[in-house]
């Protein structure tokens, strides 16, 4: 589906830059603004949060306008892109009154907390023509790229399993009260507690495999809460393992954690060896190819492998900020160009939509719900032209 294109002009008839609203000013919203910095082609025409004391701060900070009320950041610029960065609880509501007044919607992980809420917003973006797309965007970046292009060229075979592994640390011992964002937001520690690991943090894997093997048959999983944290209660499952079985790739394990030690690796197995990356939170990350051989009987995969690397340049690259080296705004981007050259977008509302079925799967699973089937679907994603 083709969904309608922005008008790219002004009132005197010259061509403007695409413009975006941001609507919250957490944590997570310095980054985009660190992001969007390095995409003159965007404006942000609108800021608006319900704190306005943080509002005032992170548009003072970043120079971008600020909007007195939701209302007021609807009726800035008609028809732009929102940027959905409020609290994940509130984004069903807050994507279906921005689709209902006429703006494609760009929202942060989780799309919603349910699945019926997150099938109603996809039914009504539908209906309305408009995009619908979810972070993160990561896929869209140079090591997920790469390691597409690896495996479309061959280069270990025919990929027959993967491990994922997204664990954190044991956050609930962290220093994150000294974490504070560029503008002064600070971490929402309870609020990411309450959210969970798997909703904040697997797709970044899952939109990689997605993004190359198209959708998932089957989840089988189990989660729990391991670690006790201070503060307000209930908290989501803080470990998750998953298996899950692409109709057209191969076997996957994923591991989402704030318990186990920092690990963000991903191994693809292929007959010919091992395609490897390190770091799913640095787009510039090291993909490698170790080949498989036997080396006086014993197999193995060679001890020094070969780093693989895409023609550059490819995208803008953020400097790392904290523990991320991420261009958050590639996915805005990418919409944009999309309803701008009037083509389907690459995060598509499909994919948005089974991204989170897939992850509340893998959340709620606890420890008796075995397999489930999924009951959405969506194309592979069409990769980037300099990756191609």
């Amino acid at each position: 589906m083709v969904f309608q294109a922005q008008d790219q002009k002004g009132e005197d008839g010259a061509a403007r830059a695409d413009r975006v609203l941001l609507l919250g000013c957490g944590f997570v919203a310095d980054l985009y603004a660190r992001s969007l910095a390095l995409h003159p082609e965007i404006a942000v025409a609108g800021v608006y949060d319900t704190d306005p004391a943080r509002l005032r701060q992170f548009c003072g900070y970043w120079g971008y306008p600020a909007c007195d009320s939701f209302e007021a950041l609807l009726a800035a610029a008609p028809g732009a892109l929102i940027l959905n960065l409020t609290n994940p609880q509130a984004h069903f509501e807050t994507s279906r009154t921005c689709l209902e007044a006429g703006h494609p919607v760009y929202s942060e992980k989780p799309l919603a907390m349910t699945l019926p809420e997150a099938q109603a917003l996809h039914a009504l973006a539908e209906a309305r023509g408009l995009v619908l797309a979810s972070a993160p965007c990561s896929a869209l970046g140079e090591a997920a790229q790469t390691l597409g292009r690896a495996l479309r060229d061959g280069v270990a075979g025919k990929p027959r399993l993967i491990y994922a592994e997204l664990d954190d640390g044991y956050v609930s011992q962290a220093a994150f009260g000294r974490w504070i964002s560029e503008s002064g937001a600070p971490w929402p520690a309870e609020d990411e507690f309450r959210v969970g690991c798997t909703l904040e943090h697997a797709g970044y894997y899952l939109t990689w495999l997605i993004a190359w093997f198209g959708p998932v048959r089957t989840v089988v999983a189990a989660s729990a809460e391991v670690t006790e944290k201070a503060g307000q209660g209930p908290y989501a499952p803080d470990v998750s393992v998953a298996v899950l079985y692409f109709v057209a790739g191969p076997v996957v394990r994923l591991t989402c954690s704030i318990a186990a030690p920092h690990d963000h690796s991903i191994r693809i197995v292929g007959d010919r060896g091992v395609l490897s990356c390190d770091a799913a939170w640095d787009n510039a990350a090291k993909v490698r190819f170790a080949r498989r051989l036997t080396l006086r009987r014993r197999l193995m995969e060679h001890p020094f492998p070969r780093c693989l690397r895409l023609p550059q340049p490819t995208h803008p690259k953020v400097k790392r900020w904290g523990a991320a080296a991420m261009n958050f705004a590639l996915g805005p981007a990418e919409v944009l160009a999309a309803l701008r050259e009037g083509r389907p977008c690459r995060m598509s509302n499909d994919m948005a939509l089974h991204l989170t079925e897939i992850t509340l799967a893998i959340q709620n699973a606890g420890e008796t719900s075995g397999a489930q089937r999924m009951t959405t679907t969506c194309a592979p994603m069409e990769p980037m032209p300099w990756a191609k």
